[in-house]
């Protein structure tokens, strides 16, 4: 996702308002254009290749904190998964969740902004990871499996007939933390990028298709 359709998909989201609110010197893509930088100067790198900081805050003049005010949670959000797709190009790794903080601070002019990266590890230091579900819910993957299905004690319930009670889980591998899928028997499969498979190594960005539903891996 380019900053542009970044910015494409704010509007969308809050709609003709967004525009409105925006009237300012400040735009939401000059937030997501440093924040990519800060990602790109700070990078660093890892045991397995390059690192990027995961935890990023925005600070706001008092003026422009009130206007976005209303769209804080969204703008948030869609920070977070620029940074998430800005990884994904540069094919940077991150230490931990991403996540993203809107701050007021009275010492910024309006239009004026300042973003903080920094790298903070996981709990447990396991690698990040989560599942992304159809109406953009992030579920982590932590220590315990995360497992999939139509029964409503299934950590992710999806209410679909093609799925079944208990279709499939995403466990944590044991010595190296990477993240795994496995099928549970179900009776019609579960397919990773379109792929049947009974276990396999999720990977960023990696679609995992359940019946006709379809969840995405975000190593984050």
């Amino acid at each position: 996702m380019g900053l542009q359709q970044f910015e494409q998909r704010l509007e969308r989201l809050v709609e003709g308002a967004f525009t409105k609110a925006f009237r300012t010197d400040l735009q939401p893509v000059e937030i997501g254009r440093r924040l990519t930088r800060e990602m790109d100067l700070l990078r660093r790198v890892g045991v397995h290749g390059l690192i990027a900081p995961n935890v990023f805050v925005v600070e706001l003049s008092p003026e422009d904190a009130r206007r976005f005010e209303r769209f804080s949670e969204v703008l948030a959000r869609e920070l977070a998964d620029a940074a998430r797709e800005h990884a994904r190009t540069e094919g940077y790794a991150f230490v931990g969740p991403v996540e993203v903080e809107l701050r007021r601070s009275s010492r910024l002019r309006t239009g004026r902004f300042a973003v903080y990266a920094d790298f903070v590890e996981g709990p447990d230091a396991l690698p990040a990871g989560s599942l992304v579900l159809p109406d953009g819910t992030r579920v982590p993957v932590g220590e315990e499996p995360v497992v999939i299905g139509r029964l409503p004690e299934c950590t992710i319930v999806l209410s679909d007939p093609n799925v079944s009670r208990r279709h499939a889980e995403v466990v944590r591998a044991e010595g190296t933390g990477a993240i795994v899928l496995r099928d549970l028997q179900s009776t019609n499969g579960t397919r990773v990028n379109g792929v049947p498979v009974r276990e396999q190594e999720l990977q960023d960005g990696d679609e995992i298709t359940l019946g006709t539903s379809v969840l995405r891996f975000d190593a984050s």
